[in-house]
């Protein structure tokens, strides 16, 4: 029997019992259409959480102060404190002991209330800092201007406002060069940042930049210290170099009993263990969606079983009539495989359909690979749970299928 005329058959068949081969089909689809949705949902996750630790910079390295170590007097477990200052700012810039370092960025964060005529907000975010933030933060201006080295030397009261800042304060009015008050303290804007979005803990949008010294001078005041230090290094690749020079520079003064007392948070680190989980994550939810292609394959056994003892007076009088044990075993293995084709086909529509939608807030990307490879699983699953009603079909013997009521 001929290839064409196997699938002729075989879509008689799948014809002629409608509702029960849409069924069937229903498991593969199902199957098929959760394995690209939930790998989609998966990598979806991973692009946002990257996105989000992008936004903060991948190529910098986050000092702060504090740490732990064994205190001598106590016997026990105790943290140590030490403050960072613009000496240690100063150490980390030094080219000889730091050469894959870029620049270094001291940051003061305050809690502040601003005012704009009858309108008060108090941003989640006030942070006293240099012009080299603006690079090292990813963090440029999409009006006006950061804050210059001038501004900075010159303790000028100015300020760069996020987005989320200026619609609390001045709605849709332009804010640039109007003064707002900080604690009762005039400031000029000076710039409005991009839109940087949430970063899933807080809003980055909704913070208030100014220069550092104008900030200790008049916010956070120069005792407190630093909130912490923003090294950049030189390139992505010389991230974990800079942060070994740094921690180097910093642990002969900043360590207590043998153990440093600052922290140092390394962003391509924390990015590659990210990209890790999360592909941990989208391995696991595939291997979840591909459990409903099995019980897909096992329903196709189960219809083409039914069809197999349906039709075994056909059967018989086919292999009566000259067809041979390969034509039979071909016949339903065909039906098997158009089952499957078409559930899959349809369950890669629902797939590819359903990943247009947010899911649980997440924006789904689909991959390539995933509808590739749910579709060809999907069809080798109905093929491999059709072969036993085929190979059952064509082993029946002639008389008793005949005899076959």
């Amino acid at each position: 029997m001929s290839i064409s005329e196997a699938v002729r058959i075989a879509f008689q068949g799948v014809v002629s019992n409608r509702l029960r081969s849409l069924l069937t089909m229903l498991g593969i689809t199902i199957g098929v259409a959760a394995v690209i949705i939930l790998v989609a949902v998966g990598n979806g996750s991973a692009v946002a959480v990257q996105q989000r630790i992008e936004a903060l910079g991948t190529n910098v390295v986050a000092i702060q102060p504090g740490g732990f170590g064994f205190g001598r007097g106590s016997g026990g477990f105790q943290s140590s404190f030490t403050q960072l200052t613009m000496k240690d700012v100063r150490a980390l810039q030094d080219r000889a002991a730091a050469p894959d370092v870029k620049s270094v960025t001291p940051v003061v964060n305050g809690s502040v209330t601003a005012t704009f005529g009858a309108a008060s907000y108090s941003p989640s975010q006030f942070v006293g800092t240099t012009p080299s933030y603006e690079e090292a933060r990813k963090s440029p201006v999409e009006a006006g201007t950061f804050i210059t080295p001038q501004e900075e030397a010159t303790h000028a009261r100015v300020v760069v406002l996020g987005t989320t800042v200026v619609s609390n304060l001045f709605g849709s009015a332009n804010p640039l060069g109007q003064t707002i008050k900080l604690n009762g303290i005039g400031f000029t804007v000076v710039g409005v940042q991009a839109p940087k979005g949430t970063n899933g803990i807080q809003d980055q949008d909704d913070i208030v930049i100014a220069p550092l010294t104008t900030s200790q001078d008049l916010i956070t005041g120069v005792t407190t210290g630093l909130s912490q230090i923003i090294v950049e290094a030189k390139s992505s690749h010389q991230v974990n170099a800079a942060e070994a020079e740094a921690t180097s520079i910093l642990t002969p003064t900043h360590s207590s009993n043998g153990s440093a007392n600052f922290r140092v948070l390394n962003q391509a680190s924390l990015l590659q263990t990210t990209a890790s989980t999360n592909h941990v994550f989208t391995v696991l939810l595939a291997a979840v969606a591909a459990i409903s292609l099995l019980v897909g394959g096992i329903g196709v056994m189960n219809i083409m079983l039914v069809t197999v003892t349906e039709r075994t007076r056909e059967i018989g009088i086919r292999k009566a009539i000259g067809a041979r044990r390969a034509d039979i075993l071909g016949q339903f293995l065909t039906e098997a495989a158009l089952l499957s084709v078409l559930g899959g086909l349809l369950g890669v529509v629902a797939g590819l359909v359903g990943s247009r939608f947010k899911i649980v807030g997440v924006q789904p990307v689909v991959q390539t690979y995933s509808v590739l490879l749910a579709l060809a699983v999907g069809v080798a699953v109905g093929l491999f749970f059709g072969i036993y009603p085929a190979n059952r079909a064509a082993s029946l013997r002639p008389i008793e299928a005949l005899r076959y009521e």
